[in-house]
Formats: C-alpha cells, structure tokens, sequence
C-alpha cells in the first residue's frame, strides 16, 4: 500500500507528465490549474485522476502543483514573464491584444492564483501582471497605429 506521500508523488508525477509537459507556457499551466478549482468550494476537480485516486489525495496534489507552477512564475525575471504572458494570451479566443483588455478591465487573473498562497506573494503576483498587462496594452497600441 502507498503511504501518502508516496501517493500523492505518483500523483504529481502523472499529472505533470500526461497533462501540464502538453502545455505551451507557464501562464497557461497556472490558467489550467486554476480552471480546475471550483470557484464557489475552492474544490479541484479532474476526472481521470478522480477515477484513480482517493479525492484527498488528488485535492493535496493538484493544490500543490497549482502553487508551483504559481511560485515558478514569480521566481521568473519580469521579462520571461512577459514573453510567457504573451504566449499564453495568444491561445485565447480573439488573441492577445482582445484579453490584455478584458483582463485589464476585469482584473481576470486574480482567480488564476491559488488560495493558499501567502498573501504578499499574491499583492506581488497582481503587482506583476498589472504591469505586463500595461506594456502589452502599449505593444498593442503601438502595432495598431503601425497598421
């Protein structure tokens, strides 16, 4: 029998290996993650793993890979974060220029951090993406007056 630790390592392992190695940057995996949670019980829900393992243990694993996919963004340089922003807003519906300002506006990326991060990591996360935001909002600006 596995102990817990040993279980929720296999966990992380698979999880990592078969589903966030398949996503193109960092910002994505922390928007993957954070679409995983249930917003009104903080729950995370996946399916395959679910028919897996224990619910407990599938709760611990997903809330620890969520902080650190969190925690590695913050340990990036502001420039990486940028480019990886960028990276990850090109995925989405109407491309990047079309979410910096819904973003912008909804401050849409305050339910991408996870609710067991210390909350000056959180201030400095939305501090962070306020800026990219900006600087990508000047890019977009700067290539509509180009065209």
């Amino acid at each position: 029998m596995f102990t817990q630790l040993q279980q929720n390592r296999r966990i992380i392992q698979d999880f990592t290996l078969t589903t966030l190695a398949g996503i193109p940057s960092e910002f994505a995996r922390l928007a993957y993650m954070a679409s995983l949670r249930d917003l009104s019980s903080g729950k995370y829900e996946h399916a395959g793993l679910a028919a897996m393992y224990p619910d407990e243990a599938v709760q611990q694993s997903l809330q620890l890979c969520h902080e650190q996919v969190f925690e590695r963004i913050l340990e990036t340089a502001l420039e990486q974060q940028e480019t990886d922003l960028k990276v990850c807003l090109e995925q989405m519906p109407g491309g990047v220029c079309t979410a910096v300002a819904h973003w912008r506006r909804m401050e849409a990326y305050r339910v991408l951090m996870p609710e067991s991060a210390p909350s000056y990591l959180k201030e400095l996360f939305c501090s962070n993406l306020r800026a990219l935001l900006e600087i990508l909002q000047a890019d977009c600006s700067t290539a509509r007056l180009a065209e």
